[in-house]
C-alpha cells in the first residue's frame, strides 16, 4: 500500500519510506552550524550572522516538528502502533498481521455496531452496502475454529450483536397467536439482510470450540440471555429459526447458565398462559424444552423433576419414547391411578389442542393394554368425585345453617335491645 505525504520545501517523500528513514532525509536538509573558528572571530558582523542563523534554525525545525506530526498520525492510522490505536475498519484481514487481527475484529464490529433504518429503502444505501460486506468478512474470519479470541473481542461481539437484535417490534395488527390462524401472513423484517448474518455470527461465536464459557459468561450474562428471550416473540419466522439454534447452542455450552435459561424460559410459559395469551415463539421454546427433557439423566434431580411437572405438551411426548413406554407398561397397576385424574381431564378440558390430542392418544393406548385397569381407574375417579360432591355439600349446607344460626342470633339480640329500651322508658 503507497502512502501520499504532502510536498515539504525541497524535499519529496517517497511513498514507501518509513520514518526513520524520512527523519534523516529531513536532518540532511537541515542548516549546519558555524565551523569552530567561526565562532572565536570575535567581528561583531559574525555574531550578527550567528544570532540570524539561530533564529533560522529554530524555525526551520518548528517547521519540520509540525510536518513530521502530520507524517505520523497519516501513518499511525494505516499502521497502527501497539498502543491501542484503531485499525481502519474497511482495511481485510489478509493485509494485516496476525497479532493486529483481534484489534482489526475489533474496529470492524464498532463499525457494525451502527444500525439503520431500513423502512426506507433508499436511505443509507452506500453505508448500508458497507456493513453488510464487513459482517460478512467478520463471520468469514470466525469461520476459521482455530481462532482465540480476547476478551475485548468477546466484548465487543456481544455488544455488537446486542446492538443490532436487542430491539422493539412493531405493534401487533393480529390478536391470535401465530400459528392458530392460516389467514395471517407472516411479518417480515425489513432489516433481515443484516440481521441475518448477526445472528450467524452469534451462532459462530458460541460455537467456537476454543470459547472458554468460565470467561465468555462475563458478557453472555443474565441480562443477555433474558434480552434474548424476549426476541422470541418475533412475528418473522426466520428469525425464529435463528433463535432457536443460538438459544440452543447456548445452553449446551454454557452449563453454569441452564438453571437460568430453564427458569427464564418456563416464566416465558407461565406469562403465556396466564396473563398475555398471546406469543409468537412458544412452539420454539417448547421444542428446546424437548430437547433439554430429552437430556435429563437418570437419576433426576429435584429440579428435573419440578421443571417436567410444570411443561405439559412436551411431558406428554415422553410416551412416545419405547424405554419410558416399556417401564410404565410395567408397572402400570402403580402408575395408571397416579396419572390417570390429569389424563381424564387433559382428554376432555385442556384449553391446547395438541395437548388434548395427545392425552387422548395415552388414555387410547392404555385401553389398549389394560381396558380392564382403566375401567377400575374410572370408577375409583367417579367414586372420588361423588365423595368429593358430598363432602363440598356437607359443608355448604354446614355454611348455611351457621349464616342462619348467626342471623337469628343478630335478630333476636336487636329484639332484646328494643324491649329493654322499651322497659326502661316505660
Amino acid at each position: 500500500m503507497s502512502i501520499f505525504v504532502p510536498e515539504t520545501p525541497g524535499l519529496l517523500l517517497a511513498a514507501n519510506s518509513t520514518i526513520p528513514t524520512m527523519l534523516k532525509q529531513i536532518l540532511a536538509k537541515l542548516p549546519r552550524k558555524s565551523s569552530k573558528a567561526n565562532q572565536n572571530c570575535s567581528d561583531g558582523s559574525n555574531a550578527t550572522a550567528d544570532l540570524s542563523n539561530n533564529g533560522s534554525f529554530t524555525n526551520t525545525c518548528n517547521v519540520i516538528s509540525t510536518r513530521l506530526n502530520v507524517v505520523k498520525k497519516m501513518s499511525s492510522s494505516i499502521f497502527p502502533t501497539s498502543n491501542g490505536d484503531m485499525i481502519q475498519p474497511h482495511i481485510a484481514f489478509k493485509d494485516v498481521q496476525n497479532s493486529e487481527k483481534p484489534r482489526l475484529l475489533i474496529s470492524k464490529l464498532n463499525l457494525c455496531s451502527v444500525t439503520y433504518d431500513f423502512n426506507d429503502q433508499d436511505k443509507d444505501d452506500v453505508e448500508k452496502d458497507q456493513k453488510r460486506q464487513v459482517l460478512v468478512e467478520i463471520l468469514d474470519f470466525l469461520a476459521s475454529d482455530s481462532i482465540k479470541l480476547t476478551e475485548p473481542a468477546m466484548s465487543a461481539i456481544c455488544k455488537t450483536c446486542g446492538d443490532n437484535l436487542f430491539r422493539e417490534f412493531p405493534p401487533k395488527y393480529s390478536n391470535s397467536p401465530r400459528g392458530e390462524t392460516e389467514d395471517d401472513d407472516p411479518w417480515f423484517d425489513p432489516a433481515w439482510t443484516h440481521l441475518q448474518l448477526v445472528y450467524e455470527i452469534l451462532l459462530r461465536f458460541v460455537s467456537l470450540s476454543s470459547l472458554d464459557p468460565k470467561i465468555a459468561k462475563q458478557y453472555i450474562d443474565h441480562p443477555f440471555l433474558l434480552r434474548l428471550l424476549n426476541l422470541f416473540d418475533s412475528e418473522d419466522p426466520r428469525e425464529l429459526d435463528c433463535l432457536k439454534s443460538v438459544l440452543h447452542r447456548i445452553y449446551g455450552k454454557f452449563m453454569v447458565h441452564r438453571p437460568f435459561i430453564r427458569m427464564a424460559v418456563s416464566n416465558v410459559m407461565y406469562r403465556f398462559v396466564f396473563e398475555t395469551e398471546k406469543h409468537n415463539g412458544i412452539a420454539e421454546l417448547l421444542e428446546i424444552f424437548g430437547s433439554v427433557i430429552s437430556g435429563f439423566a437418570l437419576p433426576l434431580k429435584k429440579e428435573h423433576k419440578m421443571f417436567l411437572s410444570r411443561v405439559a405438551e412436551r411431558a406428554h411426548f415422553l410416551w412416545n419414547n419405547e424405554h419410558i413406554h416399556h417401564l410404565i407398561m410395567c408397572n402400570r397397576q402403580v402408575i395408571m391411578p397416579i396419572v390417570f385424574s390429569s389424563l381424564q381431564h387433559n382428554s376432555k378440558n385442556h384449553w391446547n389442542r395438541t395437548v388434548l390430542n395427545l392425552a387422548q392418544n395415552v388414555m387410547k393406548m392404555f385401553n389398549e393394554a389394560d381396558e380392564k385397569l382403566v375401567l377400575s381407574c374410572q370408577g375409583k375417579l367417579e367414586e372420588d368425585k361423588s365423595a368429593t360432591t358430598m363432602v363440598a355439600e356437607r359443608r355448604r349446607l354446614t355454611w348455611e345453617h351457621l349464616e342462619t344460626a348467626a342471623a337469628n342470633a343478630s335478630v333476636l339480640e336487636k329484639t332484646t335491645t328494643a324491649t329493654s329500651m322499651c322497659v326502661v322508658s316505660c
